[in-house]
């Protein structure tokens, strides 16, 4: 899987002695995005995965708000597990589980869950700026990885800018977009169209489009009805 572009803990921001790292980007987004999965997980219990959890901060908060849910944080850069399982020791939540290792650019994701040792099913995927900074086979991975997992009525949230019908919805995006291929020509802000069309090759389709601050969306995928 590639690299972020600025890899937590390597931003100028500063990293605690037991590794914790603390991304500007939580701060403002955590409370926006939590009404959204809210809607769904509200009255619900089960388990939940955060594909790329980063610092660890979101998944620490979101269980904190959601004492019926399982939490399942996971990543792939050392630092950033480090930095999650920092979190989870001081926060001291028993519904939030050690961080597994998931390269996403494996459908199989990892052996945790494919050897029983993590949950039957998943209620929820959430996965936060992520698909714009990676290969295209990272978005395929997720979204084939999610259809493996999730349970019939279970639920897949990407968090992040998107393009819509070929057009970006704000200039900043378009600039953030012109940087990300100038760094990595297989980055960039990906378009719903396309990400609509991987889901239906999974068996998922989009079922919410969430307008969120700084000209972010929240798209929510879930079983078609076929299947």
């Amino acid at each position: 899987m590639a690299e972020y572009v600025v890899e937590f803990g390597r931003d100028g921001q500063p990293v605690e002695p037991d590794g914790r790292l603390d991304a500007a980007a939580f701060h403002r987004n955590h409370q926006p995005i939590w009404a959204i999965l809210q809607n769904f997980l509200n009255d619900k219990s089960g388990d939940v995965l955060e594909a790329g959890s980063g610092t660890g901060q979101h998944v620490i908060d979101f269980a904190r708000r959601s004492p019926e849910i399982t939490w399942w944080p996971s990543d792939l850069n050392e630092a950033h597990l480090n930095s999650i399982a920092a979190w989870r020791a001081k926060a001291q939540l028993a519904n939030v589980r050690a961080p597994l290792r998931i390269d996403l650019s494996d459908p199989a994701w990892c052996p945790e869950l494919a050897g029983g040792n993590g949950p039957d099913r998943l209620l929820a995927v959430f996965c936060a700026n992520v698909i714009h900074i990676a290969p295209w086979r990272v978005a395929e991975g997720l979204f084939a990885g999610a259809a493996r997992y999730l349970q019939a009525d279970g639920r897949l949230f990407l968090y992040g800018p998107f393009k819509r019908g070929g057009r970006h919805t704000a200039l900043s995006n378009a600039v953030f977009d012109t940087s990300l291929r100038d760094n990595n020509p297989e980055w960039g802000v990906r378009d719903i169209v396309d990400v609509t069309a991987l889901a239906e090759t999974v068996g998922l389709g989009l079922v919410e489009i969430a307008e969120m601050p700084a000209n972010n969306l929240i798209l929510a995928f879930g079983r078609s009805r076929r299947d």
